[in-house]
């Protein structure tokens, strides 16, 4: 079976890089015009560069998701330009981890407000022209972290926990107009702060992973399209894991 997307208008929050970037250019690759987020405009620039190179309709956004109405704006942009989003990925995220001992409140709000807040805006702004459409997807990008919790990210597994609540909510809300709500819940993925680790550090990681390897963001991009696809139609409420088997339910 072929996964395609052509005539789908697809938002990717995050898309610069690592898991976000991966998502994105799979997406385009599927026929998809894919609109993807950065904080700055040459970060915008250049995702726009590199997505309209696999397919001419696709451009870069800026996006701050910590901007009350910024979710709103961009929609609207999207709209005018590409059409009406029916397909949404939150992938945008930070960490800033601590031991809780040591947390600074900023810190916990940082995290909560990028990674929790910005779902609730972002999809709250699409779901009415998906409404509309009677049609639409919702991608939400948690972690392992968020089911089975990690030293010194208390405010990170909340924030990808919380993620995972809002989800299945949310798929019970709009499940009658034909608008699905998932959760990929990547494991440890192969990106910049992963190859920052030492030798030990790394053979430590791989230990807990029995297919013995680190994910790519092509990986979770691949889940991320099934379920965006009409082969994913059936599916809702649901957090897939892809972790190579580091933890199974």
């Amino acid at each position: 079976m072929e996964l395609k997307l052509e005539d789908q208008v697809v938002i990717v929050t995050g898309a610069s890089r690592g898991i976000g970037a991966g998502i994105a250019d799979m997406l385009a690759q599927a026929g998809a015009r894919v609109a993807g987020t950065a904080t700055t405009i040459e970060g915008a620039g250049a995702i726009g560069s590199r997505l309209s190179a696999i397919l001419p309709d696709c451009r870069g956004e800026v996006l701050d998701v910590n901007d009350a109405d910024g979710a709103t704006d961009l929609v609207a942009r999207v709209n005018e330009t590409l059409g009406v989003p029916t397909i949404l990925v939150n992938n945008a995220g930070i960490t800033r981890d601590q031991l809780l001992m040591r947390m600074k409140e900023e810190e916990w709000d940082a995290v909560l407000e990028t990674n929790l807040r910005s779902v609730f805006r972002l999809s709250k702004a699409c779901l009415r022209g998906m409404m509309k459409a009677r049609t639409g997807r919702i991608i939400n990008i948690a972690s392992v972290v968020g089911v089975m919790g990690n030293s010194g990210q208390v405010n990170y597994s909340a924030a990808k926990a919380g993620m995972i609540g809002f989800s299945k909510s949310l798929a019970r809300e709009v499940g009658s107009r034909g608008i699905t709500v998932n959760v990929v819940a990547p494991g440890f993925v192969d990106t910049d702060m992963t190859r920052a680790l030492d030798e030990s550090q790394r053979e430590s990681l791989l230990s807990g992973i029995p297919l013995q390897r680190l994910g790519t963001p092509q990986d979770i991009a691949a889940s991320v399209l099934f379920l965006a696809s009409e082969a994913g139609s059936y599916i809702t409420g649901q957090t897939l894991h892809v972790n190579g088997g580091m933890y199974m339910i």
